[in-house]
């Protein structure tokens, strides 16, 4: 362990500070809990106001007589420890590490220099060690204290970062330091990266913060910094015992009252803010979270109900923030990049700029050359207000950007989908291959059963309202498409697939339908592998509710010969890309990654202290969560947001995904293999390294998957193996056991009941459930996310929405399609507007950070993260594990036997490749869910 030098160094030190008269009362045992200050501090106490002031050496700053005179006063005068030093001790010295503004103005450099000036006096930072060792006269950790002190910060390799100082002389008996306790004095609040106690014969003692530090006017409680050292709760040091429950306890809040922008207060609420009923009535939305309709818990904001629905809470809208804890909040290159640079100008320029250019003419493509003149020719905004959108450096490539005159021509960028073949999104093959290397290659299962006993069960439909569920799909038809291959054989052999959209979009296809410009199916679409492994769709079924007219409102379309077929089949396959990009933005990404990991990242910090070891293997992956999923049902998700206007399902886009969390959700099943094996794209095989087998073998969200899958696992147990060594180590952890059960309990508290549920009483229930929240922040969610533009910014090959039904021959429309059926299609699609919102949307979501942090890479401002050389070690193999994993993928690629990710024209599979630069990529897997 650490061994501190012994020098002689005379050591005094007095605090005066002025409390009111309760508050006084809070001092117990020589220890104050509310601002913590040690043993053998001078304190005086007027009501209503905190002041310290510090000095060292022999001369105290003393407050002034009108002061001191203004109220009545109680001194309590406490012996120190640092007292009892006499002419010995030993030398401490901490470095503090504050990052300032990458962008400042000249007020802030004003307020700098302040700072300096106010550091320099001891009336800025006032910082506390405690040890590990208890104090037999305070029953608490030992401790001393001292101000930064300085007229200048000591200069540092970046321009940004500034060092202080603050200088210690500790008794010979304190021990290791566990804990910093630091109080800001100033009148906002500081980012502290680190703390490092030099003067320790084993090296210096790193304390990583990486947090804003509140000024005591906001909040006169000291914050708490541990040491990089991890420890499970029975083996936390007896010093700091007390301060890891105390640092827990102000994280949870006492759920009431509205959280402050400076809060640090993680708690749960039902999503109660998605609508706006005091604005109009109709954007009113039913809460989530409930019997009626079940949903995963968000983090609380307590703001005020509205006043037409009390149970909804009132709307923060843009440019205005949506409160998250403080530390969940963008970083300032992020902030730049998506607030004021990509996000600001989707959400409060750009879209409204689009939407004042075309809304006079908001009518539908008339011919392919208008979609391409999107990524050739750009449109015209005439508007001042891009200005500031145009002067931001760090809008990457969302769109080229030419200036004429006044004017701003916009520009899309050519996305992947049609980059490589213009062409490729008409065939068969290449609809067939998304299912298994898309945007979205996670409904694909396998077809167990002919449709018709498949079928004879609902999750969804009440046969009663949505009659017989059984499909039109007959096996006659489907052998017509095997070419001699009975469906049988078909089946014995796992070369029929279905994508089923039919049971979950069926009970709302009616409300659907009745909005203005929508029009929607509910869908099936049955693929056959053929001998030559290439996967194709042979039959599609779309159905409507039934009616007196047609009790049995199915329909069901084959790729014909003739031109009327072709074009049928078309637009059959468009309605399936449209229920396809509802399923997959609604549940598979939004619910199943971020509305989820929510939940487990606000747990992991109320149950989880900053010191379990848990809480460090999981922090890197709860980055910026809460500040997108904030922004998210502020502007995407919400009432009236962009969701709604540019996908099929319109204002019931979240009941549909309740729906789905109501019928389909299981936290056991979301486990890559295990949702494998569920949807029959993989069996059970030991001999395996994830203990599976794939039914196809050229399905490249999986095989890439399941290589990122066994990383973390690996990574995952052998952390585990490491700090719960013990037999009953996990039973008796009583952080982790809180953790697991709040999770099920509070987060999800509709599915608080369900038998599903991982137990977690070994070490391997441990390493399952961590492997699979690690996965779902990384991999799962890079995956189903930053393909969106690449695969969804040809408005024709992935339409977000449909506008007309097929034509039927009987109808009037009908005549219409027969004579100009290119017209049918471009009219069936999006609008102008609805495009080029969802483009911008897409190119949005899909874009990496500048200061983006991957998989297996620790960024420098956390390379103290944890002081343990082999799970240093651990983390390393790890690393080096991921970037074999990128040449193994990246061989794939160049592999001509693997038709989904190979060939002319066909762009290479990299969704899973974990590194990536900044921009729209198509490839990397961020730590967390970021974007």
């Amino acid at each position: 362990m650490y061994a501190m030098k012994r020098v002689c160094s005379p050591f005094k030190s007095e605090l005066t500070f002025r409390l009111s008269t309760a508050t006084s009362r809070a001092w117990k045992d020589g220890f104050f809990w509310k601002t913590r200050v040690p043993s053998g501090s001078k304190v005086s106490c007027t009501p209503g106001s905190i002041r310290a002031v510090i000095s060292s050496d022999d001369k105290a700053l003393e407050p002034s007589s009108k002061e001191a005179s203004n109220k009545e006063v109680d001194e309590i005068v406490l012996s120190s420890s640092s007292d009892k030093l006499g002419k010995g001790g030993i030398d401490v010295r901490a470095v503090i590490t504050i990052r300032k503004k990458i962008k400042e103005k000249i007020n802030d450099k004003i307020e700098d220099q302040w700072e300096y000036f106010v550091n320099g006096i001891g009336k800025g930072i006032l910082i506390q060690l405690v040890s590990e060792e208890i104090d037999p006269e305070t029953n608490s950790g030992k401790s001393v204290q001292a101000s930064v002190r300085g007229w200048l910060p000591k200069p540092s390799n970046n321009e940004h970062i500034i060092e202080y100082a603050a200088d210690f002389t500790v008794p010979f008996d304190f021990g290791n330091p566990g804990a910093v306790l630091v109080a800001n004095l100033h009148g906002k609040e500081f980012y502290l990266m680190e703390i490092v106690v030099h003067g320790f014969d084993a090296g210096p003692i790193f304390f990583p913060a990486n947090t804003w530090i509140h000024s005591s006017k906001d909040n006169p409680d000291s914050r708490i910094i541990f040491r990089n050292q991890a420890y499970l709760p029975s083996r936390t040091p007896p010093g700091i015992k007390d301060l890891r429950r105390e640092d827990l306890l102000s994280l949870r809040g006492n759920g009431k009252g509205e959280r402050k922008p400076h809060d640090r207060i993680y708690d749960y609420a039902l999503y109660n803010d998605l609508g706006n009923p005091d604005k109009d009535d109709e954007l009113a939305r039913p809460v989530l979270g409930g019997e009626k309709w079940p949903y995963p818990r968000r983090c609380r904001t307590g703001r005020p109900p509205t006043k037409k629905d009390p149970k909804c809470e009132t709307r923060i809208e843009k440019p205005h923030p949506v409160y998250v804890p403080r530390d969940e909040t963008f970083e300032e290159i992020k902030r730049n990049t998506f607030s004021t640079g990509r996000l600001k100008a989707l959400l409060h320029n750009l879209i409204p700029a689009i939407a004042a250019t075309l809304s006079s003419s908001d009518i539908p493509f008339t011919c392919f050359s208008e979609i391409d003149k999107l990524y050739n020719d750009g449109f015209i905004l005439k508007t001042e207000e891009l200005s500031e959108i145009v002067q931001n450096p760090f809008l990457g490539n969302f769109m080229k950007r030419v200036l004429s005159v006044s004017e701003r021509l916009l520009i899309y960028d050519i996305p992947a989908v049609i980059k490589r073949d213009r062409f490729a999104w008409l065939r068969d093959s290449e609809f067939a291959r998304q299912t298994l290397a898309g945007v979205n290659p996670v409904n694909i299962e396998i077809l167990k059963v002919v449709l018709r006993i498949l079928l004879n069960f609902s999750l969804f439909t009440d046969p009663a309202v949505y009659g017989p569920p059984e499909s039109a799909i007959t096996e006659e038809l489907i052998e017509r498409e095997l070419h001699g291959m009975s469906v049988e054989k078909a089946i014995e052999e796992k070369r029929l697939f279905i994508l089923d959209y039919h049971d979950m979009l069926l009970p709302f296809i009616e409300k659907m339908n009745s909005l203005p410009g929508r029009k929607a199916y509910a869908s099936r679409t049955v693929f056959f592998y053929d001998q030559a492994s290439i996967l194709r769709p042979i039959v599609i079924e779309l159905s409507l509710p039934p009616s007196p007219s047609s009790p049995c409102n199915k329909h069901v379309y084959i790729h014909g010969h003739d031109a009327t077929a072709h074009w049928i089949w078309k637009l059959a396959k468009a309605h399936v890309c449209s229920n396809d990009a509802g399923v997959h933005q609604l549940v598979n990404h939004w619910l199943r990654t971020h509305a989820c990991m929510e939940t487990y990242l606000i747990a992991t910090h109320r149950q989880l202290s900053a010191m379990h070891p848990i809480y460090k293997l999981l922090h890197p992956h709860t980055r910026y969560t809460l500040e997108i999923n904030a922004l998210a049902r502020q502007s995407l998700i919400n009432g009236g947001g962009i969701i709604e206007a540019c996908f099929s399902p319109g204002k019931y886009a979240m009941e549909i995904s309740s729906a789905a969390y109501k019928n389909m959700w299981r936290f056991d099943m979301e486990a890559l293999p295990a949702d494998l094996v569920r949807r029959g794209m993989a069996v059970e095989d030991p001999s395996m390294p994830c203990g599976v087998r794939l039914v196809i073998e050229d399905y490249p969200y999986a095989s890439d998957g399941l290589l990122i899958w066994s990383a973390i696992k690996e990574y995952v147990e052998s952390y585990v193996d490491h700090f719960y060594s013990e037999p009953n180590s996990v039973t008796s952890d009583i952080e982790l056991q809180a953790w697991w059960n709040e999770i099920k309990n509070k987060g999800h508290f509709d599915k608080r009941s369900e038998p599903w549920w991982p137990k977690l009483d070994t070490k391997e229930d441990l390493s399952g459930i961590l492997t699979t929240m690690i996965w779902i922040a990384s991999g799962q969610h890079a995956a189903i996310n930053f393909g969106q533009y690449p695969f969804g910014g040809y408005v024709p090959s992935r339409p977000t929405l449909m506008r007309k039904l097929i034509p039927l021959e009987n109808e009037h429309d009908h005549e219409k399609f027969i004579r100009n059926p290119q017209h049918t299609f471009l009219s069936s699609l999006p609008t102008q507007l609805q495009a080029t919102k969802i483009m911008a949307a897409q190119d949005t979501l899909s874009t990496h950070s500048p200061d983006e942090e991957y998989l297996g890479q620790v960024s420098h401002l956390h390379s103290h993260w944890i002081n343990d050389h082999e799970i240093v070690e651990l983390f390393n193999r790890f690393s080096a594990r991921l970037e074999e994993i990128e040449g193994i993928i990246n061989l794939r690629n160049k592999d001509a036997r693997l038709k989904n990710r190979s060939g002319a024209g066909v762009p290479p599979y990299e969704l899973l490749v974990p590194t990536s630069g900044p921009g729209v990529t198509g490839r990397g897997i961020p730590n967390s869910i970021s974007i």
